[in-house]
């Protein structure tokens, strides 16, 4: 079986995408029979989020899912083309994604934003030490 150490932490951060993509599906369809919504009403992202507010945690979340983690995506899967990996880099991919992991768990749920904006930063700054030592043994080698 092929294996490599980094792409479980990708696989897990793609899970949580399709995690997130089924909460906001079944929120949302349950808030649009529960307030009687006409799809009509609903045919543009605009007016999606006039209309369902119950379930904007679930999209917007989703959305967040598509900005930072992209960087992430992309990091790996270049450390991966170039065969460079390492512990400290496998430690940091698991902690962005246990962090995303997180971020999303607030998000959906009690959506507190500074608990939520604080694992954000932390997962940043994780992302950002991936990419520092990433470019370090780039130019190292």
């Amino acid at each position: 079986m092929y294996f490599k150490p980094l792409l479980l932490p990708l696989l897990a951060q793609v899970a949580l995408s399709f995690i997130v993509m089924i909460s906001m599906y079944r929120s949302r369809v349950t808030e649009i029979k529960s307030k009687n919504i006409p799809s009509q009403k609903i045919n543009t992202r605009s007016k999606s989020k006039e209309h369902l507010t119950d379930s904007a945690p679930a999209a917007d979340n989703y959305s967040n899912l598509f900005e930072l983690p992209v960087l992430f995506y992309t990091a790996i899967l270049l450390t991966l083309i170039l065969m460079v990996q390492d512990s400290i880099l496998v430690t940091l991919a698991w902690a962005f994604v246990v962090t995303r992991y997180l971020h999303s768990f607030i998000h959906v749920t009690y959506n507190l934003v500074m608990h939520r904006f604080s694992v954000f930063l932390f997962s940043s700054f994780v992302l950002l030490a991936y990419w520092i030592r990433l470019g370090w043994i780039i130019i190292q080698s």
